[in-house]
């Protein structure tokens, strides 16, 4: 929606309706003066490219743009033209400017036309402002939109699970707690065990790493939900690839076996790219010129049928590679490390693989068994460049089975008795699977870290923003 007397950015270059007077408004990319004329680009953030404003001096005075440097807010009336330029069709001939905020060029951060991705982290409050940042953010916004929209047309229903828990759906471990207690009285304290019955919720809570359990009581009752927000893992991890806050999308859909569980991911991450191609162009476009094979490798995406493998048969065709020499070792029972994955993905098969059929040993509690007591089934989607992406399985349905194997794994039934009871009142199959958004994002943008792929990220020792 166009405020009145301000037209977007986006609207007048894909207008190219010369001859008229029009009002923008947005931020100094760069200005440049050669002799009495002084050209600024002006962007205002709902486009990558830029307006081409020309300025005559002897119209808005010499001290005003005096004061007008790369960073500054403005607001410029004038007329729009046809640009005798190549690099832009139309640019506006400045009548007037007003300026709503100064950035004084000794001391703004963004002076430069290249920094590098540390630097920008440093500034998060700025970066932004960044041709590169703008795309990112620009298209983290177009896929949440995709996401709901395709599941919204497919018949699904969006649920709201809770960020605060009980139960931990991954049996990791690594969680943030949430109290009211007070924990400068408890250190003085001599009694050393914490009475979490005097706590808000009566018992340990923590934020979610996972809405998944939650989100299978809903398609035990709506038929097919999913649930998309943020996320928590209190894993001290510093890697490329890892976030304490992030984000994931989990749907969960009774009546599906495995086979459907997998047929669903392909079509949703191949919707899911088609559709960063069409309405992201020129955004993938300037990050294309970043990483030359970025619009190669989505498009290959599109078109490429998934290869479907059994995890025994991966096994297999590591064991045999003799060119290649492992970090980790490979055999029967291993969970898989990222330089295995891509191996699979990026030199043996050439394109995304779903890898299926786990050892039950390095997978979660709630994972269907298979007949042969030991394996489950399991799922990945495994991509280039990134590794795993979605990571799913069909659920146990069988109430004795569901219950023999958390007793098995010493897991507390008292968190979970109400996970277990769904499968004692109208128990069905039913089958979901996670998409972590930010690792979607990294391979949508060609980014190399995570922490560039959302707005403010939250690592170890990290909340500065």
């Amino acid at each position: 929606m166009e405020t009145p007397g301000r037209i977007r950015i986006i609207n007048v270059l894909k207008s190219k309706e010369t001859g008229r007077e029009i009002t923008v408004k947005g931020w100094v990319r760069t200005k440049r003066t050669s002799r009495r004329v002084t050209f600024i680009e002006l962007n205002d953030g709902s486009t990558i490219n830029g307006l081409q404003l020309v300025v005559d001096a002897a119209l808005v005075g010499e001290d005003k743009l005096k004061q007008i440097s790369t960073g500054a807010c403005i607001k410029a009336e004038g007329l729009l033209v046809e640009s005798p330029g190549s690099g832009q069709p139309v640019e506006l001939q400045v009548k007037s400017i007003d300026i709503y905020g100064h950035a004084d060029a000794e001391t703004y951060p963004l002076q430069k036309k290249e920094h590098t991705q540390e630097y920008l982290r440093e500034i998060a409050h700025l970066r932004p402002r960044t041709k590169m940042f703008g795309a990112v953010l620009r298209i983290r916004h177009a896929m949440a939109y995709a996401i709901h929209k395709y599941f919204n047309d497919n018949g699904f229903f969006y649920l709201h699970t809770p960020i605060i828990t009980a139960s931990d759906a991954e049996g990791a471990g690594a969680m943030f707690q949430v109290t009211t207690l007070n924990l400068d009285e408890l250190l003085k304290s001599k009694e050393p065990r914490i009475d979490y019955s005097n706590d808000f919720f009566g018992k340990r809570t923590s934020l979610t790493v996972s809405g998944q359990l939650e989100g299978e009581l809903g398609a035990l009752a709506l038929g097919q939900i999913y649930t998309f927000g943020p996320t928590f893992r209190a894993e001290n991890s510093n890697t490329p690839r890892h976030l304490a806050e992030f984000w994931m999308v989990e749907p969960e859909m009774a009546f599906y076996e495995i086979a459907d569980n997998m047929t669903l991911a392909e079509d949703f991450i191949k919707y899911l790219v088609s559709y960063a191609l069409d309405n992201c162009a020129d955004d993938l476009a300037f990050l294309n010129t970043k990483d030359s094979d970025l619009l190669a490798r989505l498009k290959g995406i599109v078109e490429t049928e998934f290869a479907r493998i059994d995890y025994t048969e991966a096994i297999e065709i590591l064991e045999k590679v003799d060119h290649v020499k492992f970090e980790y070792p490979v055999y029967w029972g291993v969970d898989l490390q990222a330089e295995h994955e891509r191996y699979l993905v990026e030199r043996h098969f050439g394109k995304p693989i779903i890898l299926t059929n786990y050892p039950k040993e390095i997978k979660a509690f709630y994972m269907k068994l298979n007949d042969d007591g030991k394996t489950v089934r399991a799922m990945d989607v495994l991509f280039p460049a990134i590794g795993e992406i979605i990571g799913g399985s069909q659920r146990e349905e069988n109430f004795d089975k569901l219950s023999a194997r958390i007793e098995e794994l010493n897991i507390p039934t008292k968190d979970l008795w109400w996970y277990l009871e769904t499968r004692k009142f109208g128990s069905a199959p039913h089958s979901g699977f996670g998409l972590g958004f930010e690792r979607l994002l990294l391979f949508l943008t060609g980014m190399s870290n995570i922490r560039d792929v959302i707005p403010f990220p939250r690592t170890p020792r990290n909340a500065e923003f």
